[in-house]
């Protein structure tokens, strides 16, 4: 298993890379496989850091959702299942997203806009965290892959793409 962290010069990959590092001795993961800024160098990345049997884990940030679709292709080449964090991604041809559910934030955010907007000072405003979570699992993606997804899943998922 490996952890596809977003371009390796972001602050963001910067910032997952030690936890997600961490993380790996007990969960049988590899290393994190870090970033890539350039899409030719992304299907020696899952050659090097996906072995058969195991997978990828995508997870979020704005240059990995900007070449969502390379990505997903160089998954599907590679016959390497892929868990994304957001749900476009499970949309666009990845096997299943787990994650935020953007839309949600979005709404409590406007709720946040209007309160500042009517004199609260943001410093007292209280820090929110994200409530609602989305699955959504591409079947059509599973059956390529030659995998079979448990029903416990596809009844908890919000949306099945069949």
């Amino acid at each position: 298993m490996a952890i596809l962290l977003s371009c390796a010069k972001s602050g963001g990959s910067a910032r997952l890379q030690q936890p997600a590092g961490q993380a790996h001795p007990n969960t049988g993961m590899a290393a994190p496989a870090g970033g890539s800024s350039q899409p030719y160098q992304r299907e020696p990345l899952l050659r090097t850091h996906c072995q058969p049997g195991s997978g990828l884990v995508v997870l979020s940030g704005g240059f990995l959702f900007a070449h969502r679709a390379s990505i997903i292709s160089a998954a599907a080449r590679n016959n390497v299942p892929a868990v994304h964090a957001l749900t476009e991604f499970a949309r666009d041809g990845g096997l299943l997203s787990y994650g935020v559910d953007l839309l949600d934030n979005w709404r409590r955010a406007a709720n946040y806009v209007d309160r500042i907007l009517r004199g609260e000072k943001p410093g007292d405003l209280p820090v929110q965290f994200p409530t609602k979570f989305e699955m959504v699992v591409n079947r059509r993606t599973a059956t390529a892959l030659g995998l079979a997804i448990p029903p416990s899943i596809l009844l908890r998922a919000d949306e099945v793409i069949e």
